[in-house]
This record gives structure tokens, sequence and C-alpha cells, in this order.
């Protein structure tokens, strides 16, 4: 083992050893080099005179570019844009975002976390997660109406086992009790449960009430009093769209500081929250059990975090993070988002409205869903799959199926006027085949 990943775990196992033990063996080997970005940060500050330490070219006095790129991007000074970002990000990038995350997320006032660490959006994080702290056989704990890629982030690539427990109750809420239950089987079997909490759902486009929530929260401390080491990862990929009768914040507030057994993860980013799902910036905050400060549990697992990504992707792209700074600085940011929320909120409520008119009850029942970008529809006599594939060759409509049963349909790409007419087309194309 590298010194360097010795000198962090031992800060582990002095300031809280069951987040040491939560790591999988790459994460416990995994550290931060003291190599070429180390040394040209500390060039950086020092070398008045010559600096020739970092790998790109540069020209009077800033980075050499090609005028017909920038000529593009004439609106940011082109050392905004064109050198290598920071290992962990820009400094005020993540500083923008913590102030965002508190604004928020009222119930992580007070609360100690990490400096957030920019990642190349959501699944990267997911990713970072996976190597982290998904061993071979280490549970990973969802619902059954999962994005698909858990399966192959924690599964194929980290041999983690994928455990599904019931998503709904027969009621309609959450099923709380389903979890509590797959939790239990786990930390009796393993004594360590990684969770993914994605909420607001995808695929079903739910989000567990405050109540419920609570429960959730609950049924983890529980666990963690029972000698469980929990890693509890909250997938905020769709932040912010709540849309009725739902959280309107994350977990992660609720279950950082928890308990010692207990380590928290955020992954969020401006992908979703701020429509901008081509710049792939995203964020991977840490909060440990401990109630009092402890800066060297989070001191190690930012150095760990960096270290997977120089030895993965080196760091992540610059010119998205500048533009996301611009956007978090603007005077209009949080009025653009409120107008587009807005719309996003018109859809969702007119899909329900379609939905509860009763026209279509003998072809389907629809899952619960309040927030986010998706529903599901629950067919009662054909095939997803076999309609999916009839809607697209007949009618030129697009839609996902999962399993036999399940057919999701994005609401967050279908203007609200054509919502009728979509659900019309699907319904007959359910008649169709049944």
């Amino acid at each position: 083992m590298n010194p360097l990943a010795a000198e962090l775990n031992a800060m582990l196992q002095h300031s809280n050893p069951y987040v040491l033990d939560m790591l999988s063996e790459l994460g416990k080997n995994l550290f931060f080099p003291k190599g070429i970005l180390t040394q040209s940060a500390e060039a950086k500050d020092k070398a008045h005179k010559f600096n020739a330490t970092i790998g790109i070219a540069t020209e009077n006095g800033g980075p050499m570019y090609l005028p017909c790129i920038h000529k593009k991007l004439s609106a940011f000074d082109p050392k905004d844009i064109f050198p290598y970002a920071p290992p962990a990000g820009r400094a005020d990038l993540r500083a923008l975002w913590i102030e965002k995350m508190l604004r928020e997320n009222p119930s992580q006032q007070g609360k100690h976390f990490s400096n957030p660490i920019v990642t190349n959006a959501l699944t990267h994080g997911l990713s970072i997660v996976g190597d982290m702290f998904v061993g071979q056989d280490d549970h990973v704990i969802v619902p059954d109406m999962l994005w698909g890629n858990y399966n192959l982030t924690f599964g194929t690539c980290n041999g983690g086992v994928i455990k599904k427990h019931n998503t709904f109750t027969a009621s309609g809420g959450y099923d709380v009790a389903a979890f509590r239950a797959q939790l239990q089987a786990t930390a009796a079997e393993k004594g360590k449960a990684v969770i993914i909490l994605n909420f607001p759902n995808n695929p079903s486009g739910y989000t567990p009430t405050v109540a419920e929530g609570k429960e959730i929260v609950a049924a983890m401390l529980e666990a963690a009093e029972g000698g469980c080491n929990l890693v509890a990862v909250t997938d905020d990929a769709y932040f912010g769209l709540f849309y009725e009768d739902s959280m309107v914040e994350s977990l992660f507030g609720k279950l950082a500081n928890l308990h010692p057994r207990i380590l928290a993860i955020k992954l969020d980013g401006a992908t979703k929250e701020e429509y901008v799902w081509g710049f792939r910036t995203g964020f991977i905050t840490f909060a440990d059990g401990n109630q009092k400060a402890n800066p060297d549990v989070l001191t190690a697992l930012e150095k760990k975090t960096m270290g997977i990504i120089r030895a993965k992707i080196s760091n992540c792209p610059h010119p998205s993070q500048t533009f996301v700074v611009e956007a978090l600085k603007s005077p209009d940011f949080l009025a653009q988002k409120k107008e587009k929320y807005r719309v996003m909120k018109g859809r969702a409520n007119k899909v329900k409205e379609v939905l509860e008119a009763g026209s279509y009850d003998d072809v389907w029942s629809y899952y619960p869903f309040n927030s986010g970008y998706f529903m599901c529809l629950k067919l009662k006599n054909v095939d997803a799959e076999k309609l999916r594939v009839h809607l697209l060759d007949t009618y030129g409509v697009g839609t996902i199926s999962i399993g036999k049963t399940d057919l999701r349909v994005a609401f967050s790409c279908i203007p609200e006027a054509d919502i009728q007419e979509l659900f019309d087309i699907i319904c007959q194309a359910a008649r169709d085949l049944s």
C-alpha cells in the first residue's frame, strides 16, 4: 500500500474507524499523489520568474489557443476556458454550490460536511461511490423501480449485489416497510449496506412525503444503532423538481452527522437542475456521522476522491465549470429557474389531469408521481416491450419499456399542449395489441 494511502487510512482509523471499514479494497488503497499537480500548484504560488511545470502551452502571459475556437467563446477570458481545471474543481464554483445547497436545504444548516468536489456529472459521482465503497459481494439496496445504470455501475463494474425492495405499497405510498426489511436482512448478513436514495425517482417520478422521509431516516438510524455500517447515497439528479405532496429537501441534510456508522454522500449537479445536460458538471459531498466536526475524516475522503478522479479522468472540463459559475452568479438565475419550474410543473399537472379523467382505466393504471421528469404506466393487458415497439413503428412515438408491465413516459420533453394527444396515442396502440 502506498504510504500516502496508509496515512489517510490512519486518519480514518483514529477519527471514525467505521468509515474505514466502509471502504472497498480499492477505496482503502486510494490516495492523491504528491506529483505533478501538487508541484505545479506550489509553483503557481512561488514561481515568479519562470513556471515550467504544468503541461499546457502559453503565450502572451496566458494560455495558448486557436482564435477560431475562442471567437465562439469571446465573452470569456481564455484563462477560464482553456487551461486545466483544478482536480477538485474550481474553488469559486465549489463555494457557490455550498451556498446553493444551504439555501435550498435548511436541514443542512449547522451540519458539518465536506467541500463539494466537482465530478463529470452524476454518473461519474456514482462511479466514484462504487469504486470507493462497493467491493465484491457488497449489498447495494435500491427500490425495484430503479435507474438501470445502477446495475452496470455497482454490479458489473464493482462486483456488488443489487438488492431490490418493493417501491410502492398497495395504497400508493412509498414502501418504507419493504425498505426496512431489506436493510435489516443486509445488516444481519453483511454488517454493511450501500443505500441509494434516488428522489425524485427515475423512472417513477416519485419523491416520498415528509413523513415517509422521516421513516426512511429512522429505519437507517435503527440499523446503524444495531451495528451496521451504512453508506447512504442521495442521488439528487432531479433535485428541486418537486410538484406536490413531497419532501422538498434532500435526505442528505437529515442523514449528515446522524450516527458514527452512517456516512452520507450527496450526488447532485447542474445537469438537470440548471438544464445543462451536456455540460456534465456534478458534485460529490460527504458528511460523516460524528456530531462534532471531524476534519480528518472529510479530508481523507476528499483526498481519496481526488485520487480516483486523478487516476480515471485527471480532472473535469473547465469551460462547463465556468459557465455554471456565471449562471449561479447571474442576477437572473433564480427568476429563470422559477420560470422553467413552472413549465415543468404544468406538464406534470396536465399528465395527472389527463390520466385521472378515467378514459384509459381499462388499459392501464399508473404509479404515483409528484416530481422529476418521468411517470410510469402499469399496463393491464399488453406487454410493455411489444407496446413500445408498436408505438414506435406504427405511430412514431418513443417511450421506454421496463419489465413486462411498466412503460416510462418522460413528460419533461412533451409540451403541455401535446400531452392529451400523446396518451390518446399510447392508449390506441395498447388497444391495437389487446
